[in-house]
């Protein structure tokens, strides 16, 4: 009797915690990295937006090289920039130059964001399923192989992601985590505007779980998530003050940024003069582009942009910025359901794919930009790729829904191997050859 009573029953004895699967994490994001490099410097001229950030680096480098560098590109932040630039003192102002740091970036962008997924939902087969889905969704290949601003700013939310979502599963390392979340923000802000909704996202949950938790100490309390340990006010620090710290320290090199007849914007206004002027030009692109769309099409995947179609390098070319067909239309569903089961389920991970994704996009119905375009649905994107994942896991728990749940990500990478001539600027035989992959009329 004594025995019997002192052994633990079945009902309270705590599931067995899933593993790790860090390994598959690697080796799949590897399998992006060595895919995404492949030939990077092709083409060997400069495309698309390359040749608005390119001769902006080119100044920037001039500028600390050679003492005068003209401030170009002024309508966006200087982050990815002086990355772009700092490649080129390295690698040459080459094709390797330009893009390495952008395929860097795409690199960190993957597995960053799968570890975000697996430390906020301890979910084995989504996490999984995410970075398979992440890596053939097509925007973050694209992005990967092209000196934009885009993917840096993409691989510093998620690097921030990651950490806040480990803090919350690691407290007693939830400070030093915090303070990366916090660089990883003002650095995200520093590359691109496009991060800021994103950027309060990770202080917005902070107080709102601390104050739903109706506590009387609500900024003075360690108690409660996300974080326990950590107060409101300190939290505060590294999810506000601090990334703010970073972003403005990352204007710093602006300041010596003058050629002769071009003096330093920064110099000449100051940091909030600046930023007057970054306003300005932004609400004034009006000018009508041939690729310009709306949030509607990018969220139904009906309107792309091709980077490139031309001969270059002794072949026709392309390089086509669409989403997976199968996978960005099979994520709106799951986006509901995760939604759904967030709130239902008090399920962390599956309500901040869902909110994730209502914020990244939210901000291009409110923003005062005339003219947008696909590129911008990015970081969307991925919000929309964790959530099918998410939704898979639940479906394989279905009778019948085991071979669904599996057979998503592998006709995922199906349709990425039949794009790839057209994401990875492979020969074409020119003409009408685009019309293989180009099945919608907005997609021409």
């Amino acid at each position: 009797m004594a025995e019997a009573h002192l052994s633990p029953s079945p009902a309270a004895t705590p599931p067995p915690r899933p593993r790790d699967p860090l390994g598959w994490c690697l080796a799949i994001t590897g399998v992006f990295a060595l895919l995404a490099a492949w030939r990077l410097g092709t083409p060997t001229i400069e495309y698309f937006d390359e040749v608005h950030y390119v001769p902006a680096a080119r100044e920037m480098l001039a500028a600390f090289t050679e003492g005068a560098g003209e401030y170009r590109n002024r309508e966006h932040p200087l982050v990815a920039k002086e990355l772009i630039a700092l490649a080129m003192w390295v690698f040459g102002d080459n094709p390797l130059g330009w893009r390495i740091v952008p395929w860097l970036a795409g690199v960190l962008a993957l597995f960053a964001s799968v570890r975000a997924l697996w430390h906020a939902s301890h979910d084995r087969f989504a996490t999984i399923a995410f970075a398979v889905l992440a890596a053939t969704g097509f925007h973050l290949f694209v992005h990967a192989r092209i000196a934009m601003l885009d993917m840096v700013m993409i691989a510093a939310l998620a690097l921030a992601a990651w950490q806040f979502a480990a803090a919350a599963a690691r407290p007693e390392q939830g400070r030093w985590r915090l303070a990366l979340t916090g660089v990883a923000l003002g650095l995200a802000l520093g590359s691109k505007w496009n991060a800021i909704p994103l950027a309060m996202a990770p202080g917005l949950a902070f107080f709102f779980a601390r104050l739903s938790a109706g506590r009387r100490r609500l900024f003075l309390s360690r108690r409660g998530a996300p974080v326990p340990g950590i107060r409101l006010v300190e939290a505060f620090v590294w999810l506000g003050i601090l990334p703010l710290a970073v972003y403005a320290a990352t204007f710093i090199p602006g300041y010596w940024m003058a050629a002769p007849l071009h003096p330093s914007p920064l110099a000449e206004k100051g940091l909030v003069g600046l930023h007057e002027e970054i306003f300005a030009l932004q609400s004034q692109l009006k000018t009508p582009h041939r690729y310009m769309s709306q949030w509607p099409q990018w969220v139904l995947n009906t309107r792309g942009i091709w980077y490139l179609y031309e001969e270059v390098d002794g072949a026709w070319r392309g390089v086509l910025l669409i989403g997976n067909p199968l996978t960005m239309l099979l994520g709106l569903p799951a986006l509901v359901w995760c939604l759904a089961a967030g709130v239902l389920r008090r399920d962390a991970a599956r309500l901040a794919a869902s909110l994730g994704y209502a914020a990244s996009l939210g901000l291009w119905l409110i923003a005062p930009k005339p003219v947008q375009f696909y590129y911008h649905y990015a970081a969307p994107s991925l919000f929309l790729l964790a959530a099918l994942a998410l939704a898979c896991s639940d479906l394989r728990r279905l009778p019948y829904g085991k071979w669904p749940a599996w057979g998503i990500p592998a006709a995922s990478v199906a349709v990425f191997a039949f794009y790839f001539p057209i994401l990875a600027a492979l020969p074409l035989s020119g003409g009408d050859d685009y019309l293989i992959w180009a099945w919608l009329k907005g997609w021409r």
